[in-house]
């Protein structure tokens, strides 16, 4: 057996634990921005933090809620990301400031990059939407696998389909504050026209739901509900 299956089998079996917690896991979906899990992986990640006071609880709130939408300044907020993080206008230019609905993310994660993707994975922010109320405030931004925006193909420049959403959320419910990221219809993107891509993404993507998404995931939300 090649050795990178035996890396797939041990991977597989770690990801199958994880996804019967998931499973568990009832999402922060007060903006409806999370969709229902149709057909693939579910992956969920999340941090809380309960205060002495709503007074306090809202000011980590609006805290959190600035962290989430600074995509630029992800990784010095979360030193341990093993991907980076450039926020992008629509043609791919870097862009700074708050994360818009229409933006991009350049995603820099360590390993092979994606031919499609010019070294590069990408996502569109398709969604950024919150809720207010008294006691309930939530934040979410929802990305999808998207093509290249620097180039004319159309291939899907991630390791991931484009039936893959993750969505990012910072939610206070009275004195609870919680980060989550959650991912949904999760497959592995075996559509490249590009082979190297195929095998690419075959290895990573396998790799990825446990490493990219689950782990990594959680370094995130540790990091936007902390001190």
């Amino acid at each position: 057996m090649p050795w990178h299956n035996f890396v797939q089998a041990g991977i597989f079996s770690i990801s199958q634990f994880y996804e019967q917690l998931d499973l568990t896991m009832a999402e922060k979906n007060v903006t409806g921005a999370v969709p229902e899990n149709v057909d693939g992986k579910v992956i969920n990640a999340e941090s809380d933090r309960k205060l002495s006071d709503i007074k306090s609880a809202e000011a980590l709130y609006a805290l959190a809620k600035q962290r989430l939408l600074n995509v630029n300044n992800w990784n010095n907020l979360a030193s341990n990301l093993l991907a980076s993080f450039q926020l992008t206008d629509q043609n791919g230019a870097p862009v700074t400031g708050q994360v818009l609905k229409g933006n991009y993310f350049k995603i820099d994660i360590p390993g092979p990059g994606s031919v499609a993707g010019e070294g590069f994975d990408w996502v569109l922010v398709e969604e950024v939407e919150t809720f207010e109320s008294t006691d309930l405030q939530s934040i979410a931004i929802r990305v999808r696998p998207s093509a290249n925006p620097t180039s004319d193909k159309q291939d899907i420049a991630h390791f991931y389909t484009d039936d893959s959403t993750s969505t990012f959320t910072v939610t206070r419910e009275m004195q609870k504050v919680t980060a989550g990221v959650y991912d949904r219809n999760i497959k592995v993107n075996t559509d490249s026209g590009q082979s190297v891509d195929l095998v690419r993404n075959a290895l990573v993507g396998s790799v990825g739901r446990l490493v990219f998404s689950k782990v990594q995931w959680k370094v995130l939300t540790d990091a936007l509900v902390g001190d």
